[in-house]
């Protein structure tokens, strides 16, 4: 329920319209204790404006009739960050996340989660995954960035998906393609009714090895970081390195989950992984989320 709307409003300190509704610049105390500094129009949180949360969270930009629209910063109370666009409460448009554990995206959002063109960067390996999002999950042509080598191609659900190449900096490219073996083990929660969750591995599937220049290489790439960053404001050892290698560092990209309810959710997502942030984006609106969300 909105907080600001019912027979008893909280404390209020500012100017109001002729029908003594708050309009203009005023402070309220919430009968939650959650308070507002801002603008209002018609009783209604709109314009700038500064909302703190009696959990340490805050938004600080722009409302549109008690709604986040427009530009803004929610500060969570674990630490991370989400700066840009909001549309109705929702992360959407461009914006930069800054996770608790040092990782960053940059880039478009729909409906509070990562989709379209971003960037993301892992601050402990300075990986990044450069390409296309689509409902939170690496989906479609994408480039994933080591400091001494790249993967090219399609990615699927967070993982490099048919064909692809890796491009060395020592002046070589190999092609080929990924495949997917099963497990061993199914994963079941224990009950015999429970359906089976079986685990698929990436396995790539090497080609051919071809030289390539080096200076044309770098001018050709197919996504401009640049651009991405703009709009919101690498490759193995010298010695070769096996397939087996190569298959272990795919496999260490993060696993995202599928979007849950938001008002289970309870957990910060990227303490470790895009995928505890994927549960987190969307337990966000519980931790800190506005009443008016609810």
């Amino acid at each position: 329920m909105e907080e600001e709307n019912g027979p008893y409003l909280g404390e209020y300190e500012g100017e109001r319209n002729e029908n003594e509704e708050r309009h203009g610049m005023g402070k309220a105390i919430l009968p939650n204790q959650d308070t507002y500094n801002g603008m209002y129009e018609n009783g209604r949180r709109h314009g700038q404006g500064t909302y703190r949360f009696k959990n340490e969270a805050r938004y600080i930009g722009e409302y549109a009739y008690n709604k986040k629209h427009g530009d803004g910063t929610f500060i969570y109370p674990d630490g991370s960050k989400y700066e840009g666009q909001w549309v109705d409460n929702l992360r959407c448009g461009t914006g930069t996340y800054y996770y608790v554990n040092g990782d960053t995206y940059t880039g478009e959002w729909e409906n509070h989660v990562r989709h379209g063109q971003g960037i993301y960067t892992y601050a402990d390996t300075k990986s990044k995954y450069v390409g296309n999002w689509d409902n939170g999950r690496m989906y479609g042509h994408g480039e994933l960035i080591h400091s001494n080598h790249k993967y090219v191609g399609m990615f699927k659900n967070n993982f490099p998906h048919n064909d692809g190449k890796y491009v060395f900096d020592i002046g070589c490219e190999q092609h080929g393609h990924y495949e997917y073996i099963e497990k061993d083990e199914e994963q079941h929660a224990g009950y015999e009714d429970e359906e089976v969750v079986r685990q698929y591995i990436p396995i790539w599937k090497a080609g051919e090895v071809t030289l390539i220049n080096i200076s044309n290489e770098d001018d050709e790439l197919s996504i401009d970081e640049e651009e991405i960053e703009q709009e919101v404001s690498e490759k193995p050892p010298e010695e070769e390195e096996t397939d087996e290698k190569k298959d272990n560092e795919v496999q260490e990209l993060p696993e995202v989950e599928e979007n849950t309810d938001p008002e289970e959710e309870t957990k910060h997502p990227e303490d470790s992984s895009p995928k505890d942030e994927q549960e987190k984006e969307e337990k966000e609106e519980t931790m800190g989320g506005d009443p008016e969300e609810s």
